[in-house]
């Protein structure tokens, strides 16, 4: 019955992006829903881009091995969206399309040229990340797929296991990727976003009724103590990580989510720069409300599973739906699992179609194109991407790892130049391509360096995105003041005189 009923939702969700498709003139149309959203909307969809793979299988993950401190990291995330609503309605009057309009209005064509190489590079590798976590919940729940896949293609099992990081959850991966490719083609951001609101409820009651179930089953708050009476640090809000890995927890969430190029779609797609500002608002209590839901789910669904072998951690939260749950509530919380998934991977993979288009064909090749061929370019551009993004997650065995190292790189490069083309009036464009460098380099150069001897040790264990954040503000700080202001049209977020017309008032 559930996976019927999975299927069905799926279903429904490409039918209802088939129908949004007929809206789809213009790239406006493809890459920001024509800028017709509202705010609930926008609060929906931001939420379920937000609330993606990392939240379901990797802080599922961390909770099972770390325990109920892991409920401190969403307080990261959520101090950096209220900063980021500071500007929501600034980068809405905008009215531009991608995270590179805003580099280059404020920084030149060096900062968009650093920042489409950072974008596409970086969420590629996260799209392919989203194809391997969606494999292994197709794999999770469907694993006789596997044993019918290897037996109907032998040969091809046999070569793509001896010449790639095949496996079995590779056969759901196929799946998970055609799916993805082909919802993200009908509607771009306009389907995207209406049934972002749809997963986001389904997610939320199914993860809300489901714990209270999930925590009798166990024998309620007594049932956890005795379950981890031999590991009690678990159910110690900072004892058993200490404070340097609570830091790691928390910043590198904040710092990230500054520069997280989906929430700028989102901002440029709202109906107006009063809409998004209030949806900005509402998403800082949305998302702290459901990461600490999510993160409880999966402490309470480690006390019923307490000896899943360590490459199942991450998968708790499907277990315990599965096999803990009344079918409905399992039925509910598994759709939204796989449709958060989908979510998280074509909007990333959205964000990157779009600065090919944007930010490369129509800035230099075709400057020129008619809407329609923009269009018939952008769905190109999925499709390529899509599937360079999956010939990425076949070819990369140590794949979290890399799409960690990948987001960081981007976080690193990108947020600083963002945050100071908002606040600070005296950055420049030398500052903010320095600083992009510098972040790069850093978090490059963090993760070759052998750090087992030295003697501070805290150091060492510095999430990469910290200091690779630390030597990009530095940079851009630095070469700004020691090189010439930028100039007064440059300042279009900063003075009445320069601002959109939308802006002023």
């Amino acid at each position: 019955m559930i996976p019927v009923l999975i299927l069905v939702y799926l279903l429904a969700l490409i039918a209802y992006g088939a129908w949004h498709s007929r809206q789809i003139r213009t790239q406006e149309d493809f890459a920001v829903a024509g800028r017709r959203l509202s705010a609930p909307v926008l609060v929906g969809t931001m939420l379920a881009t937000w609330i993606g793979t990392g939240s379901i299988i990797g802080n599922a993950e961390k909770t099972y091995r770390v325990g109920i401190a892991m409920t401190l990291m969403p307080l990261g995330g959520a101090v950096g969206l209220f900063i980021l609503s500071r500007v929501a309605a600034r980068i809405r009057a905008f009215e531009q399309l991608t995270v590179q309009d805003i580099l280059e209005a404020r920084f030149g064509l060096a900062a968009r040229v650093l920042g489409t190489i950072a974008i596409i590079s970086a969420y590629l590798t996260i799209v392919s990340y989203q194809y391997r976590a969606g494999g292994a919940v197709i794999h999770t729940m469907f694993p006789e797929l596997a044993e019918w896949c290897n037996r109907t293609f032998d040969g091809l099992n046999t070569y793509l296991r001896s010449h790639t990081a095949w496996n079995d959850a590779s056969w759901g991966s196929v799946i998970a990727a055609v799916f993805i490719i082909g919802y993200t083609v009908l509607g771009g951001l306009v389907s995207v976003a209406y049934t972002d609101v749809i997963n986001g409820i389904v997610m939320i009651l199914g993860i809300a009724v489901g714990l209270p179930v999930l925590l009798a089953d166990v024998g309620g708050i007594a049932g956890i103590e005795r379950v981890f009476a031999d590991t009690p640090e678990k159910l110690q809000l900072i004892g058993p990580i200490g404070w340097i890995a609570a830091i790691n927890l928390i910043l590198p969430a904040m710092l990230l989510v500054m520069g997280e190029a989906n929430l700028y779609q989102r901002f440029f797609a709202a109906r107006s720069a009063r809409a998004a500002g209030r949806a900005a608002i509402v998403l800082v209590f949305a998302v702290l409300a459901v990461e600490v839901l999510i993160i409880l789910f999966a402490f309470v669904a480690s006390a019923v599973e307490p000896d899943l072998p360590r490459e199942r951690h991450g998968h708790v939260i499907l277990i315990a739906a599965m096999h803990y749950l009344p079918w409905f509530l399992a039925a509910a919380v598994l759709s939204a699992v796989v449709a958060i998934i989908v979510s998280t991977a074509d909007s990333f993979l959205l964000v990157s179609a779009n600065s090919v288009v944007r930010d490369v064909y129509h800035r230099f090749v075709a400057p020129s194109a008619m809407p329609e061929r923009l269009v018939f370019a952008s769905r190109l551009a999925v499709v390529g991407l899509g599937l360079v993004a999956f010939f990425v997650s076949v070819y990369s065995a140590e794949f979290l790892a890399v799409a960690l190292w990948a987001y960081t790189m981007y976080g690193a490069s990108i947020t600083p130049a963002l945050l100071a083309a908002f606040f600070w009036k005296r950055a420049n464009a030398s500052g903010a391509a320095a600083g992009m460098l510098a972040g790069i380099v850093m978090t490059v150069v963090w993760e070759k360096l052998d750090k087992s001897a030295w003697s501070v040790g805290w150091l060492a264990e510095l999430d990469a995105v910290l200091p690779a954040m630390f030597a990009s503000i530095v940079l851009l700080v630095g070469v700004s003041l020691l090189t010439p202001p930028p100039r007064r049209e440059q300042l279009i977020f900063h003075s009445d005189e320069s601002a959109p017309s939308s802006v002023k008032t």
